[in-house]
């Protein structure tokens, strides 16, 4: 009786949830077409309050600061939804355009071509999709396995089907890796304010090592005090404050929100635990989508 209690107390409190939710999200859209972009962003903020992400929402979000005139947070947002939804053509669009408006461009460039090359391989994929991929060509590899060496089967397509599932099981293990090691353990910034100072030590009495421009992404190498230690695209390093520079990836309560990052994900989630808040929300966010910036 206790038990039916709990259960029939915890479906009205995920009811009430997503109704509040769908509401925050229809009041955000129709600020938005009302052009009140401000009263957009709070509405959309208040849903990743309830720890609520998608990529859909991290776009309307980017549309919104975009059309607000706020660059940083645009592109910092922008790159949130491109985590979620790599291969998104809109949010890949409205990000690259969004860039070019960036005041300072940085001169002098230079990438390691292999990385580039490797980045741009795994580009369009999330890590769930490159991580499945190397599950099951794992799988294919121990079937191949039991075939040739438990089962003494010595066909040639045996022979190749175990050779060429551990080649592509080497393949995508290493782009898994790649990808986790490049976008999830580097960490990785964008300037939020307008031309705000990077120093060259840990402190406002250093020197100006150069004046920064809202949107340009950095990467953060160390931290002390109230500074980050960045680098820049060309490579120069210097010493900004914290709150002048958001991070991207600061990931929600994975105990209960773990399968909000991709579609897989969600739809684990929601036929495996049958848990009809998340996969309500999902599907209702992902049906409201704006287009691209224009």
């Amino acid at each position: 009786m206790n038990k039916l209690l709990l259960y029939i107390l915890l479906a009205c409190t995920l009811v009430s949830s997503v109704l509040a939710d769908t509401a925050l999200f229809d009041e955000g859209n129709k600020f938005y077409e009302q052009k009140q972009y401000d009263k957009s962003i709070e509405s959309y903020n208040k849903i990743l309050d309830l720890k609520i992400e998608s990529a859909e929402l991290y776009f309307n979000l980017g549309n919104a600061y975009f059309k607000n005139g706020d660059l940083g947070h645009a592109i910092l947002y922008y790159m949130k939804a491109k985590r979620l939804a790599p291969a998104d053509q809109a949010i890949r669009h409205n990000l690259e355009f969004a860039q070019r408006f960036s005041s300072l461009q940085m001169e002098g460039v230079e990438l390691n071509p292999v990385t580039s090359f490797l980045a741009s391989l795994v580009d369009s994929y999330t890590l769930t999709t490159l991580a499945w991929t190397a599950s099951l060509f794992f799988i294919l590899f121990v079937v191949a396995l039991i075939f040739r060496f438990g089962l003494g089967i010595n066909r040639s397509v045996v022979r190749v089907s175990l050779v060429l599932s551990l080649l592509f099981v080497m393949l995508t293990s290493g782009f898994t890796t790649f990808k986790y090691r490049y976008e999830y353990l580097t960490r990785r910034a964008v300037i939020i304010t307008e031309q705000p100072a990077v120093y060259t030590g840990a402190s406002e009495q250093s020197d100006i090592e150069l004046e920064g421009a809202p949107g340009l992404i950095v990467e953060v190498i160390s931290e002390s005090a109230d500074f980050y230690n960045v680098l820049f695209e060309n490579k120069r390093r210097g010493w900004i404050k914290k709150g002048l520079i958001a991070e991207f990836w600061q990931f929600f309560n994975q105990s209960k929100f773990l399968y909000f990052i991709d579609t897989a994900y969600a739809n684990i989630y929601f036929n495996q635990n049958n848990n009809e808040k998340i996969g309500v929300i999902w599907r209702f966010i992902r049906k409201n989508n704006f287009g691209a910036v224009s």
